[in-house]
């Protein structure tokens, strides 16, 4: 992998772990979860991220996010 396809890969990472955080924090909000709740519930969001997708596109020569 040459450098500028590890950092595409790396800010898809970065912006697809901030999305699914975002995600996880809304949802549990909205299910009555203190924040606390909502910020331990963010933190699996990431942890369950299937990162399958962005690897398949970088395998397929295609621009990450």
């Amino acid at each position: 992998m040459n450098p500028e396809s590890a950092r595409e890969l790396a800010e898809a990472i970065r912006a697809a772990c901030l999305e699914a955080a975002k995600k996880g924090y809304a949802e549990a909000a909205m299910s009555g979860l203190c924040h606390e709740g909502a910020v331990e519930a963010s933190v699996g969001a990431i942890s369950t991220l299937d990162l399958k997708p962005l690897l398949a596109g970088l395998e397929q020569g295609k621009k990450p996010g």
